[in-house]
Formats: structure tokens, C-alpha cells, sequence
């Protein structure tokens, strides 16, 4: 069976590596948003996206290492983490078709701190006072984005709380599985699952993308899936995830370029100071984490 790459330490080409997966991401949400705005229903663009990444995984992955890329070490695991992924990509994807990709991603960044609060009964992770509060912070922002008590609150966005709790989950299992499975089997698997699970639920009269520029979009889509997952989970392996915890706020720029560019809409007051709440909370749980590394044998608070 494969097993996953030994660990190097090659911070900047992690740092970097994880710069190109969070640019990836943010082309992988404008490109659903485009598609499900061009009235391809969200579950089909959910299906392309993962059959196109399975189909790449598979023809970069079996030549080089054949069947074993296939075999898991912790198939139970597997499961659990393509679900979850699986989880979080249909929700993200049916809140982007009432909510600014600016919206949707600001909320996600709050997935830092759901893994925190995740990593202490599932990873047996110890977290203190002042990060517990980081976190209560880190949740009023999105609160602060989200405005549940003004007109500006849309129901979509529980949809997108739904894909942070799955994504974190996500996160943790990925954590879990470092080092046990090879890259190449995390991708089959992920992806392969997810287009197996959703394959049912397509609709029965099938929407093919009209015109050159939706068929592009059709067509990278699952692209920029597998190369962003590829490019995460090989920065992982080149860098602490503590050190590359702090570039996934890159997006925050990238999704508000994005709107700009494709979609022409800006950023509201709001968006932008909860997401900065959210980001500073990020940053502090980022902190205490790198400081607890440095003192192994006294948590951090």
C-alpha cells in the first residue's frame, strides 16, 4: 500500500505551494458561481467538478505508481473525508448562487478556527483560555458579516456555515491521514467518492454548458480542483501546517478581486470588518500555535 511522502522541511516552496492551492480554490468557487449563474443546476456543476478531478488523478497518478495509488491504509478515514468534502462543496456551491463569492469566502475563513475547537475532542488537541476566546472572536466576526439581525442577512448564508463545519471536519481528517496515505490516494479517493455519491442525485435531463466560455469553465473546473488539493496537501508535506495556516487569508483578496473582475460587485463595509475580526482571530490562534511548537511541553493558552 502507499504510503505518504516522508516530510521535508522547505518552508518557502510550502508557503508558496500553498499560495497556488488557495488561488486555485478561489478559481474553483468563480467558476461554479459562473456556471450556476449560466443555469447549470449546482449539482451538476458539483458532479463535473469531482468526475473531471478523478479522471486527472487517475491519468497523472496510475502510470506512475499503478494499483497501489488505489489501496488505502485507513479506508474508514478516507470515507469519512471525502463525505465531508463532498459536504461542504454542495453547500458551498448552492450558497454561491445567492451570495457574492466575497460573502461566501470570508465566511470559510473561519474554518482555522472550527478546526481548533474540532482538534480538541477528535485529535486530543489542549487549547487554552485565551485561544477559546480567539475563537468566540473569531465566530463574532462572521456573525459581523453574516448581520442575522439586519435585511442584509440572506438564508444562503447558513448553507455556507454548513460548509465551514464540513470543510473543517474535512481539515482534521486530513490531518489525521498525514504521513498514513500517499497523495495520489487522498486524490482518487476524495474525489473518485464524491463522484460516485452524487452521481444519483443528478438530474435526469442533463444541461451542457452553451457557448465557448461556459465550456471552458465546464471543462477547468475539475482542473482547478485537483491541482488546488495536489498543491495543499503537497504544501503540507514541505511545511508545518502552523507556518501555512496564515496564507489561506491570500483568498480574502483573490475572492474580492474576483468579484470585481467577473461578477462586478464589491465588497460591502460589513464584509470587509468581519472579515478583518476574522482574520486577526486566525492570526493569534496562528500564534499561539507556532509558540506552542516552540515549547513543546507547555500548552499554550
Amino acid at each position: 500500500m502507499g504510503i505518504g511522502r516522508p516530510r521535508e522541511d522547505r518552508r518557502l516552496t510550502g508557503v508558496l505551494s500553498m499560495a497556488l492551492a488557495v488561488t486555485f480554490f478561489t478559481c474553483i468557487d468563480s467558476s461554479a458561481k459562473w456556471l450556476i449563474l449560466a443555469g447549470l443546476p449546482a449539482l451538476q456543476v458539483v458532479f463535473a467538478r469531482y468526475l473531471i478531478h478523478f479522471l486527472l488523478a487517475l491519468l497523472v497518478f496510475l502510470p506512475r505508481e499503478g494499483l497501489s495509488a488505489l489501496r488505502s491504509n485507513s479506508p474508514v478515514r478516507q470515507v469519512l473525508r471525502s463525505v465531508f468534502l463532498l459536504g461542504s462543496t454542495i453547500c458551498n456551491f448552492a450558497a454561491l448562487k445567492y451570495l457574492p463569492i466575497k460573502v461566501t469566502t470570508t465566511i470559510m475563513f473561519a474554518g482555522p478556527i472550527a478546526v481548533t475547537l474540532l482538534a480538541i475532542p477528535m485529535l486530543g488537541e489542549r487549547v487554552g483560555l485565551r485561544r477559546i476566546a480567539a475563537v468566540c472572536t473569531g465566530f463574532l466576526g462572521v456573525a459581523v458579516v453574516m448581520q442575522p439581525w439586519g435585511a442584509a442577512f440572506h438564508p444562503a448564508m447558513l448553507l455556507s456555515l454548513g460548509a465551514l463545519t464540513l470543510a473543517s471536519l474535512y481539515f482534521v481528517l486530513t490531518r489525521m491521514l498525514a504521513g498514513i496515505e500517499a497523495i495520489s490516494t487522498q486524490q482518487i479517493w476524495s474525489a473518485g467518492l464524491a463522484a460516485l455519491a452524487i452521481l444519483p442525485f443528478v438530474p435526469g435531463g442533463w444541461d451542457w454548458p452553451d457557448g465557448g466560455t461556459d465550456w471552458t469553465v465546464f471543462l477547468l473546473i475539475g482542473g482547478f480542483g485537483a491541482a488546488g488539493h495536489i498543491a495543499a496537501t503537497e504544501a503540507h508535506r514541505l511545511a508545518d501546517a502552523s507556518l501555512l495556516a496564515p496564507v489561506v487569508y491570500l483568498q480574502v483578496f483573490l475572492a474580492a478581486l474576483a468579484g470585481i473582475l467577473v461578477f462586478d460587485t464589491w465588497p460591502t463595509v460589513w464584509t470587509l470588518c468581519g472579515g478583518a475580526i476574522i482574520i486577526a482571530s486566525g492570526l493569534y490562534i496562528w500564534r499561539r500555535e507556532r509558540a506552542q511548537l516552540g515549547s513543546p511541553k507547555r500548552p499554550g493558552p
